[in-house]
């Protein structure tokens, strides 16, 4: 799951220009306005994790229950893996995506896209025989991204607005 804010044309055009003019501070100065213009999405993106209300129907009388297999927090682990990445080369713009790298090996894409989806299943206390649904309020990653894209947008037109005067 990731989300991209790129203006390619506007975007490249400006950086064909930068490089032209062999202004490497204005280059630093415009990818860490872009970044600091992603960091509330991530920032939402990793507290709208964290609280995410997962609800199970409970164990059933009479079954068997037992400690968790793992003592991670699963929701703080993804949480975690949250990333930005910003690129003023090849194609440029920012990135907020979700390290698989950073993520345990039993959380995979699957995971995370049924979990946004409202639903969690998953082996009950790591039995691979007997298996277990958790709901969570679906969107967690799609609202939040709708909520931000608008406002990322201005501010990555205000930061190429503002090289571009540099520029000129």
């Amino acid at each position: 799951m990731q989300v991209s804010i790129t203006g390619t044309g506007q975007l490249l055009d400006l950086q064909r220009r930068l490089r032209a003019a062999g202004h490497e501070n204005i280059r630093a100065s415009m990818q860490r306005r872009v970044r600091r213009a992603a960091e509330p999405l991530r920032d939402d993106l990793q507290s709208s994790i964290r609280h995410l209300d997962l609800r199970s129907e409970g164990r059933k009388r009479g079954k068997p229950g037992g400690p968790s297999p793992t003592t991670r927090p699963f929701r703080a682990t993804i949480a975690a893996a949250i990333r930005i990445s910003v690129r003023n080369t090849g194609n440029p713009g920012a990135r907020v995506w979700v390290d698989r790298g950073a993520l345990p090996s039993d959380i995979t894409n699957g995971v995370l896209a049924r979990l946004n989806d409202g639903r969690l299943r998953h082996p009950t206390f790591g039995n691979r025989r007997r298996w277990s649904q958790q709901n969570a309020t679906p969107g967690w990653w799609d609202k939040t991204v709708r909520t931000h894209t608008p406002r990322m947008q201005r501010e990555v037109a205000r930061v190429l607005d503002d090289v571009r005067r540099r520029l000129e």
